[in-house]
């Protein structure tokens, strides 16, 4: 099991070519060995799509005018995956096939969808009936596509079944998979460790984060709103999350945080996250 950063954590800090190796480069030194990314992030693209992001809690920055091909390769990282949305997949598949290829990826992972309604039975399989077409022309290229999570899809549909539960029913296995994100999925009130067992292979790539607290006291009332934290620091079980990855026989696990930085430092935070997990992994 390899180790992986998404790219979504260093955007901002992206402000040069060279200070953008600079920072794969450390990352390398911090022991991972690959960086996931996204393909709005390695092009230029509209502004109205980065102040989206930005508004959710994710700036990119301006990275996409780097020739990424060469920053991977003087880098010394892989890449673990190729994050894209469904309809510039569905557009144009060969394209994106053919620069998964360049980078020497296996996995392209569909990240969600903007104005979707995910608690619409219909619209949901519809999704589902797109990804199996789309999944099966790309395994005819040799690469594998993945749906990655966040918290949407643990709304019930009609008080009974869940979006996610929906989905993992009507995607085919022989076409469609999982990169599981178990922060999204914990921030939705799932046990997540019993879902990752039952996912169990078709989880080819695992998001992680911790979920915790940093806000210290005296507190205006004892409710407080949980935060992403570093590795090791919050609530969630990250030993046993990464042992269900073993037994799953996950092929990266892939850090990802948007906010909420140890000193207010995504390269420290990083770091942290880092050595946690290679210490974690190393023991196992």
């Amino acid at each position: 099991m390899k180790t992986s950063v998404q790219q979504m954590m260093i955007g901002p800090l992206c402000k040069s070519y060279s200070k953008t190796l600079e920072i794969l480069k450390q990352i390398k030194s911090f022991g991972y060995d690959a960086i996931e990314l996204n393909s709005f992030m390695i092009h230029k693209t509209p502004l109205i799509v980065r102040i989206l992001t930005s508004l959710a809690g994710m700036p990119t920055g301006k990275s996409g005018k780097y020739d990424w091909p060469l920053l991977i390769k003087e880098s010394g990282l892989e890449v673990s995956a190729l994050h894209i949305d469904l309809d510039s997949l569905e557009k144009d598949s060969k394209k994106v096939v053919e620069e998964a290829k360049k980078f020497n990826t296996h996995f392209l992972v569909i990240t969600g969808l903007y104005r979707f309604d995910y608690s619409n039975k219909e619209q949901v399989l519809s999704l589902a009936q797109r990804l199996n077409e789309m999944g099966k022309k790309i395994k005819e290229e040799g690469l594998e596509l993945l749906y990655h999570n966040h918290n949407a899809e643990f709304n019930r549909i009609d008080n009974e079944i869940t979006t996610y539960d929906l989905l993992v029913s009507n995607l085919n296995e022989e076409y469609v998979n999982f990169e599981f994100d178990s922060y999204w999925a914990s921030e939705a009130g799932v046990d997540i460790y019993s879902l990752m067992k039952k996912l169990g292979h078709r989880i080819k790539l695992h998001h992680i984060n911790d979920r915790g607290f940093k806000k210290k006291g005296p507190y205006m009332t004892p409710i407080i709103k949980s935060d992403s934290m570093e590795l090791g620091t919050g609530n969630l079980d990250i030993p046993k999350l990464l042992e269900i990855d073993d037994l799953n026989k996950c092929e990266y696990v892939t850090l990802e945080s948007h906010k909420n930085f140890i000193d207010k430092s995504r390269m420290k935070s990083i770091e942290m996250s880092g050595n946690y997990l290679n210490k974690i992994i190393s023991n196992s």
